[in-house]
């Protein structure tokens, strides 16, 4: 199969402007995200709105193509960028541009859950654990998978899923293993240009979650396992983490 990975990335971010420009590191962030997902997948491109993102991958040595400044989503920047590229690819796998510490294993795990036939969508969950904090868990910034018995999601949603009744709520992780939510997702081609052509659902309303319209939608989302915990960067506060967590682990 013939991958191609497509890194979204904007200037205009809300809470933390310019963000893919910062500097983590002694590199950009937009830098360290496409140096991860390059080390696996070849054809590897930045898609943004913003000549200054644009300008700082071409002088790295990256590949950028130009997207509009009016899709409402990562996906529909994607799949702009794709049909400008053209070429033959299989699967298009969407790395998030503030995903710094997006590991090879976890980009290699995505792309091997379409050597099933059946998966049209696939991304990441982590287990919490046995002994995972009740306060990440019921933290909605950070969503909740259940799948089924052959690895498909059945629902992501930023409340605490499934309740589980009859157990105090502090034993609950060692009574059922709840799977956190990673951002990396990876789509058959065809799929992609089916599902940015989608309406709003419901379900992404209520929940302000995208995968949600996908799902109500009746498409397949594959959900591979990792057991590596990511630092994305949201906030100015977030890139002195991710400093830190370069400091504790010894990256380069």
């Amino acid at each position: 199969m013939k991958f191609i990975g497509v890194i979204p990335a904007r200037y205009a971010s809300t809470r933390f402007p310019g963000k893919p420009l910062a500097m983590l590191g002694g590199k950009r962030v937009i830098e360290r995200v496409y140096e991860q997902v390059a080390g696996v997948i070849e054809d590897c491109y930045v898609a943004t709105d913003d000549e200054r993102i644009y300008n700082a991958v071409e002088a790295f040595g990256g590949r950028a193509v130009m997207t509009s400044k009016d899709h409402k989503s990562g996906t529909d920047r994607i799949e702009e960028a794709v049909t400008k590229i053209g070429g033959e690819f299989d699967v298009v796998v969407n790395v998030q541009g503030d995903e710094p510490f997006i590991r090879r294993e976890q980009i290699e795990t995505v792309c091997r859950c379409f050597d099933d036939q059946q998966t049209q969508i696939a991304t990441l969950g982590k287990p919490f654990g046995t002994n995972g904090c009740m306060e990440a868990i019921e933290n909605p910034n950070s969503p909740k998978i259940v799948v089924n018995n052959q690895g498909y999601a059945m629902y992501f949603s930023r409340s605490v899923i499934p309740f589980v009744r009859g157990v105090e709520r502090g034993e609950w992780t060692a009574h059922y293993p709840f799977l956190k939510h990673i951002g990396l997702y990876a789509y058959r081609t065809e799929v992609l240009a089916a599902v940015t052509r989608l309406p709003q659902s419901s379900l992404e309303v209520a929940e302000s979650l995208e995968q949600l319209r996908w799902l109500q939608n009746g498409y397949r989302i594959k959900v591979g396992l990792t057991d590596v915990e990511t630092v994305g960067i949201d906030t100015p506060e977030d890139l002195e983490k991710a400093e830190r967590f370069l400091l504790m682990h010894n990256e380069k």
